[in-house]
C-alpha cells in the first residue's frame, strides 16, 4: 500500500531537504519512493510543496487532493492551505510560526486567527508545535525542518537510529551534531 506526505512551506526554510532526508530513509528501508517538488515563488517567500511517495511499487510521484497520510506543515497558513488534500484519517505535523504572505505584509489582508483551532474542529488530526523554537534550543533557527522530521517520526515504525543514520548522510558534517539534537528535540527526547 502506497503512502504519501506532502512537505509544504515557504521557500527557504529547509523543505528539501526535509524530502531529501525522507526520501533517503525510506529507499534505505526497501520501500519505492518518488520524491516530485513543485515550486512557487520559492525565491520571494512563496508555497513550496514537496509530494513524498512510498510503498511496494509507486507510479507516480504526484498526491491528488484526499489523498495524503500526513502534511508536514513549516508555518501554519501552509498547513490550513492544503487541508484539502488530506486523508480523512490523515495527520497534519506542522510548526506553529507564522510567516506573512505577501499581502499580509503590504497591508491588503490579515494573518488569519486560531489556524490550528479551526482545522482541528474539522475532525483533523493535528500534531502542532512551535519548531522554531526548539529548533533554536538545538542551536539553530535553521533547524526547524528537522525538528519536523523529529515529530514525523513518532507515527512511523521505523527505528530512531534509522533516521538519524539518515541524517548524518544527508546534512553536512559540521551541522551533524546541531541536527541530531534538533531531530531528538522534535520527537520530545
Amino acid at each position: 500500500m502506497t503512502k504519501n506526505i506532502m512537505i509544504v512551506g515557504v521557500g527557504g526554510q529547509g523543505s528539501l531537504l526535509a524530502s531529501k532526508l525522507l526520501g533517503h530513509l525510506l529507499l534505505s528501508e526497501g520501500y519505492d519512493v518518488k520524491v516530485s517538488e513543485v515550486h512557487g515563488m520559492s525565491q520571494r517567500g512563496g508555497s513550496v510543496v514537496t509530494y513524498v511517495r512510498f510503498g511496494e511499487k509507486v507510479y507516480s510521484p504526484v498526491i491528488d487532493k484526499g489523498g495524503a497520510d500526513f502534511i508536514v506543515s513549516f508555518e501554519e497558513l501552509e498547513a490550513a492551505r492544503y487541508v484539502e488534500y488530506l486523508k480523512p484519517d490523515g495527520r497534519i505535523v506542522t510548526n506553529t510560526q507564522q510567516i506573512d504572505p505577501m499581502p499580509v505584509i503590504n497591508g491588503a489582508a490579515k494573518y488569519p486567527e486560531r489556524l490550528i483551532e479551526k482545522i482541528r474542529s474539522l475532525g483533523i488530526s493535528v500534531d502542532a508545535m512551535d519548531c522554531l523554537k526548539v529548533a533554536e534550543q538545538a542551536g539553530s533557527a535553521k533547524a526547524v525542518n528537522i525538528v519536523l522530521m523529529g515529530r514525523l517520526s513518532k507515527y512511523f515504525d521505523i527505528p530512531v537510529e534509522k533516521w538519524r543514520q539518515a541524517i548524518v548522510e544527508c546534512v553536512p558534517q559540521k551541522f551533524a551534531d546541531l541536527n541530531q539534537k534538533a531531530f531528538l528535540l522534535g520527537r520530545g527526547e
